[in-house]
């Protein structure tokens, strides 16, 4: 059994999670995504999916990303065919 970083449950069924060269250990997808998920930086919520990035500013859409001068990023592309 392991403790989760995040509430700090020891946990028969903990999981690791790799990233960046460290190992986390967390007791629910929960707890991992609070620990290790990037906050938007317009609305604050946890970004769960792709996001966007605009160097090394994270948001979790280019609704967001505009609202905060990130012109350039778009939620979907027109495509020719």
């Amino acid at each position: 059994m392991a403790n989760c970083e995040t509430c700090g449950n020891d946990y028969d069924m903990s999981f690791e999670v790799h990233a960046q060269g460290k190992v986390h250990v967390f007791d629910s997808f929960e707890c991992a995504i609070q620990r290790m998920a990037p906050i938007c930086e317009h609305c604050g919520v946890r970004i769960v999916g792709h996001g966007v990035a605009a160097g090394r500013h994270w948001f979790c859409c280019a609704h967001c990303a505009r609202q905060e001068g990130m012109d350039a990023l778009v939620d979907r592309v027109e495509m020719k065919v």
